[in-house]
């Protein structure tokens, strides 16, 4: 009997250790996330299943997830650091006065029959309602401009609403994004 015992105890530490570790890791390193709606179409796909990765600051163009203003997570594209000066004019991003191609759009501009994709505006024009991207903020938007709840109408959002990036969709497809 005290085998048996030994062995049930065995089993039910390596049980605990298990979700403890599990716990951790998702906790703080990475966490599954389903993709709720078109606003980053072509990109991501409503229903992509995708590994958001809570380590490091996000950068120019990074896919992000964070906690919206509605209380739901929304998923968008970085387009503005703290300090920098945004501005679309003609379908072009200008960043700090300087031209950005986005070349993950461009699939989805040829496609677009009439108008542009992304409307022409500033900053100051959005509701971030500034010259720059406030400190400790980001501005991001949805690659489906036409159809994204985004920066523009929701403001900068805070570094502290960040969950984190992400670049693995792992299904119904495993595909790493790129910018």
């Amino acid at each position: 009997m005290p085998k048996k015992k030994s062995e049930l105890y065995e089993w039910i530490k390596t049980i605990i250790v298990a979700l403890a570790i599990a716990f951790i890791v998702r906790t703080f390193i990475i966490t599954p996330i389903v993709v709720d709606g078109a606003s980053m179409e072509p990109t991501l796909q409503e229903d992509n299943r995708m590994i958001v990765t809570k380590i490091g600051e996000p950068k120019r163009f990074d896919i992000v997830v964070f906690h919206a203003p509605d209380g739901r997570q929304y998923i968008k594209r970085v387009i503005g650091l703290p300090g920098d000066k945004i501005e679309y004019k003609d379908d072009v991003l200008y960043i700090n006065g300087k031209v950005y191609k986005e070349p993950y759009l461009e699939k989805f501009k040829k496609e677009i029959s009439a108008g542009t994709l992304t409307g022409s505006f500033t900053l100051k024009e959005t509701a971030v309602d500034a010259d720059t991207v406030p400190k400790g903020h980001l501005f991001v938007l949805g690659d489906n401009r036409r159809y994204s709840k985004d920066s523009r109408g929701i403001g900068a959002i805070p570094m502290e609403k960040i969950i984190g990036t992400t670049k693995l969709v792992f299904y119904p497809e495993i595909k790493i994004i790129k910018d």
